[in-house]
């Protein structure tokens, strides 16, 4: 059954990201397509990006930043990529995804450090 989904969190492709974007990784557990779920991804109470009716769209302050895998969301991939990432974006993040009459939150974390990448940001 297809409401029957959690989400998790791994990062199988780290290295394959760009070194200026912010990846934040989410997937579907067990595998089952997106394409059609509404995805939200929140930064406090702030709407970082929404995808819905196949379309996705920006939230303010991050127009030109954000993206998903949407090529990757048919594997279950809800992934949330932050470019230009800046102190600001520092924080607790939301994925939301909803299936019919079911919604899963997953919350992840980026804060400022140092990684092996030379990246600033760690999520």
């Amino acid at each position: 059954m297809e409401d029957d989904f959690k989400l998790i969190r791994h990062h199988d492709d780290e290295e394959s990201q760009p070194l200026s974007a912010l990846p934040f990784y989410c997937h579907l557990s067990p595998e089952l397509s997106a394409v059609d779920m509404e995805i939200r991804w929140f930064k406090e109470t702030d709407c970082v990006c929404l995808y819905k009716n196949r379309q996705v769209r920006e939230g303010r302050g991050y127009e030109g930043r954000v993206s998903l895998f949407t090529q990757e969301l048919q594997r279950g991939n809800v992934s949330l990529q932050i470019r230009d990432c800046t102190a600001s974006d520092t924080g607790f993040y939301l994925c939301q995804v909803t299936n019919g009459n079911t919604t899963k939150t997953l919350t992840v974390r980026a804060w400022e450090g140092k990684q092996s990448r030379g990246s600033p940001y760690i999520c």
